[in-house]
């Protein structure tokens, strides 16, 4: 463990012991519901979880390497944008996938790209925003959020 996690664990239980002497009724209460919230959410964790790493096992590196790696950086950044747009992943759930890829060769900026499209871009959430903002703002938005996520990306690219 580095020495940012224990940093974060001390905080924690200091942070903990702290609420439990100004409420312990309050803190336990609050400890019980985020443990009934963890209940529910652990079964779809677990299958999306299962999900990509029957994905990371059934792609070859070689394809990993070839789509997102150093072939050509423009375009592979650019295709995964465009995956990251129409995919729909928890962010707690895509950033361990991003470093699955990184592992098996893939390129930071495509990586970024994704990730930055995965939380920016909405395909999947079109129909919706467009419902409840207008057709103008959710083409404006997702357009504008696509091309500044390429721009990310390759500044990350720089910058790494």
């Amino acid at each position: 463990m580095d020495i940012f996690s224990i940093l974060l664990w001390i905080i924690t239980i200091i942070f903990l012991i702290v609420s439990l002497l100004k409420d312990k009724e309050r803190t336990i209460t609050s400890m019980k519901m985020g443990r009934n919230m963890m209940k529910n959410m652990i079964g779809e964790i677990f299958a999306v979880l299962f999900i990509i790493g029957l994905m990371i096992t059934l792609i070859p590196p070689e394809s990993i390497n070839t789509f997102m790696g150093d072939s050509n950086v423009i375009l592979s950044t650019i295709g995964s944008a465009f995956v990251g747009s129409v995919t729909l992943i928890p962010a707690f759930v895509a950033f361990p996938l991003a470093k699955s890829l990184l592992d098996r060769g893939a390129n930071v900026v495509p990586l970024v790209a994704f990730l930055t499209t995965l939380t920016m871009v909405g395909v999947v959430t079109f129909p919706l925003e467009k419902r409840e903002f207008g057709l103008k703002f959710a083409l404006i938005r997702n357009i504008l959020s696509f091309g500044f996520a390429v721009v990310i990306a390759l500044v990350m690219g720089g910058v790494i």
